[in-house]
């Protein structure tokens, strides 16, 4: 769901970034009594696989294709302060690097996927880890992480209508934009909530009281573990998994295509070397899959460093 330049007006694009802007300081300075040195590493190795994951767009229906927005997931592992910031620096990555997404639509982006997807899958998270009590602890983690990761795509996609209502650039109906965003992005989220839940278990019974989902005590070697295992996977997903990514348009550009509002020019940055992932200027997409991950997880430790060592 990465909206590309012009969707919206530039309006629309001004007042979001004001607002995610705004969002990002506050998660900022709530994440700063978190930012141990250990949340740190697990909040970089995180994000890395985010990343990693998202590259990996699998079948939905005939002609369209979803991949993971992992705002309920960043959240599931660190928290929802530490989550947003993870995801926000996901978008930049993907946006300044690769072509993904748009610049002047990097406050759509960060508003829809790093606020909205991350707030309502933590929230509902919560919810039914209080609902869910008898479960057993890494499957009632598990069907936390899943069952916010389900409400997190739709609820976005439907921001994205709000948006698009207020400031989108193509004159059409929003009861079909509607129709169109929900209905794809409901199907994603299905997937969604697969690989969250999948995820989150594994790494719950690996390093247990890691996820902040968690309330079991952390083993003292939960961090080292749950890194490792996250670190590994980010490396195999982006390295290899990326490969087998299908080319099909997903959720946004299918429903896009179907309704008519459609980006009228391309992406601002569609010159670097590794835009659109490589495959314009000929880069192997695993190696530019393995420097995204690297870029995103340095990125998010060097700046939540920064960030919990400045003044408050």
């Amino acid at each position: 769901m990465h909206v590309p330049d012009h969707v919206m007006d530039p309006g629309t694009s001004i007042a979001t970034a004001v607002v995610a802007g705004a969002a990002l300081t506050h998660a900022v300075r709530r994440a700063r009594a978190e930012a141990t040195r250990e949340q740190v590493a697990m909040t970089a190795v995180a994000s890395g696989f985010v990343f990693a994951a998202q590259m990996v767009n699998y079948p939905v229906a005939p002609g369209t294709s979803g991949h993971l927005i992992g705002s309920a997931l960043a959240a599931a592992l660190v928290g929802p302060w530490l989550g947003a910031l993870a995801v926000t620096a996901v978008l930049v990555v993907q946006a300044v690097l690769f072509a993904d997404g748009g610049i002047t639509a990097l406050g759509v982006n960060a508003l829809l996927m790093a606020g909205v997807g991350t707030l309502v899958g933590w929230s509902v998270q919560r919810l039914v880890v209080r609902l869910a009590g008898r479960v057993p602890d890494v499957g009632r983690v598990a069907l936390a992480a899943a069952g916010g990761a389900l409400a997190s795509v739709p609820a976005a996609a439907l921001a994205f209508v709000g948006l698009y209502a207020v400031g989108g650039t193509a004159d059409v109906g929003i009861g079909a934009v509607t129709a169109a965003m929900l209905g794809v992005h409901a199907a994603i989220g299905l997937g969604e909530a697969l690989v969250t839940g999948a995820v989150v278990a594994a790494v719950a019974a690996i390093a247990p009281g890691l996820v902040a989902l968690d309330a079991r005590p952390r083993a003292r070697t939960a961090v080292r573990r749950g890194a490792l295992a996250l670190g590994v996977a980010s490396v195999v997903t982006a390295g290899s998994l990326s490969a087998l990514a299908v080319e099909t348009p997903d959720g946004l550009e299918w429903a896009a295509q179907r309704v008519g509002f459609e980006a009228p020019a391309g992406p601002a940055l569609v010159g670097t070397p590794l835009a659109d992932y490589g495959t314009l200027t000929g880069v192997p997409v695993g190696a530019a899959g393995l420097a995204g991950v690297v870029a995103v997880a340095g990125l998010v430790a060097l700046g939540l460093r920064r960030a919990s060592s400045a003044p408050a």
